[in-house]
């Protein structure tokens, strides 16, 4: 049985994910991370400016996992925050691959100190509407 391997967070994207979450900026942005399977490190994979929910979902790969983080603004001008984290395991993943994000989710959530915790299992399922849903739950 393989052990579950749990990825430790690129140092310069834990500072990345700091500034972040205490941007001043009050569109949406994004922060894409995923895994470098050789180095075991959660690293940066993209970052955003004024994106939305739906081009958000368009820059998630429909077979590999990702770990996107986002800043979201809503219609009356607040952002929300802390940030929304969002695990994105889409079906169709490899499942050694799946095992590596999964096993390391808690770790980067910690890590970051990110509060909103969300999951996908298919990049459609990012919308608009499904986003102001899960953030209903924190009002």
């Amino acid at each position: 049985i393989e052990s579950l391997v749990v990825c430790d967070v690129a140092e310069d994207l834990v500072e990345k994910l700091r500034k972040f979450r205490f941007r001043k900026e009050t569109n949406n942005a994004a922060i894409i991370m995923k895994i470098d399977k050789d180095k075991q490190l959660v690293v940066l994979d993209e970052e955003h400016e004024g994106i939305s929910p739906d081009e958000l979902k368009d820059e998630l790969p429909e077979r590999q996992p990702r770990y996107p983080s986002y800043a979201y603004q809503h219609e009356d001008g607040r952002v929300s925050y802390p940030l929304c984290f969002i695990f994105s395991s889409p079906v169709g993943c490899k499942p050694e691959q799946q095992m590596m994000y999964a096993g390391s989710k808690n770790k980067l959530v910690q890590t970051a100190e990110l509060t909103k915790v969300f999951e996908i299992r298919n990049t459609e399922d990012l919308t608009e509407e499904w986003l102001r849903e899960k953030l209903g739950f924190f009002h």
